[in-house]
């Protein structure tokens, strides 16, 4: 089952983002509280927007999601969905619950006019790179992503002129 997240699913959403990060080789760079991702997803100005798939059974544990926020194409002219994470435990995994996350959010595109459902995978994870490529989506090889974080953003955006 596919919904969308509520402020209770917060304690589970911070388990399964800790769950990504280890599996991305990459759990001590998480640094996000639940309150963070309270705030973040349920504010007064939310930043992002949730779902989550949940076991079929009685108790309706959430076992994947998928965390996502809006951009925009000047090229289009509209609004996309970018899909910042998407994960779904290991033991859960085979049983449709990405691909019903990823149909969820293409159905958000398609009813409200948003032309690109987009998100970035890491090279070496073959598995859901042919689950992707599966479902249709192909790589934006062209592009490099480039990112600031700690000290070159602080530098940048403190030296910087407004």
């Amino acid at each position: 089952m596919i919904r969308t997240a509520t402020p209770e699913d917060i304690p589970a959403l911070h388990a399964l983002v800790r769950e990504l990060a280890a599996y991305e080789k990459a759990l001590d760079e998480v640094v996000a509280s639940e309150e963070q991702l309270r705030r973040a997803l349920f504010g007064d100005r939310p930043a992002a927007y949730a779902h989550v798939a949940t076991a079929d059974d009685d108790n309706g544990e959430v076992i994947g999601f998928a965390l996502w926020f809006l951009n925009f194409s000047t090229w289009r002219g509209v609004h996309g969905i970018y899909l910042e994470d998407l994960y779904v435990r290991p033991e859960r995994r085979g049983g449709g619950h990405g691909k019903a996350l990823l149909a969820e959010l293409a159905r958000i595109c398609v009813e409200r006019g948003y032309e690109r459902l987009e998100w970035s995978v890491l090279d070496w994870n073959a598995p859901s790179i042919a689950f992707y490529e599966s479902l249709g989506a192909r790589p934006q090889d062209e592009w490099t992503v480039y990112r600031l974080t700690d000290g070159a953003l602080a530098s940048l955006g403190g030296g910087g002129t407004h």
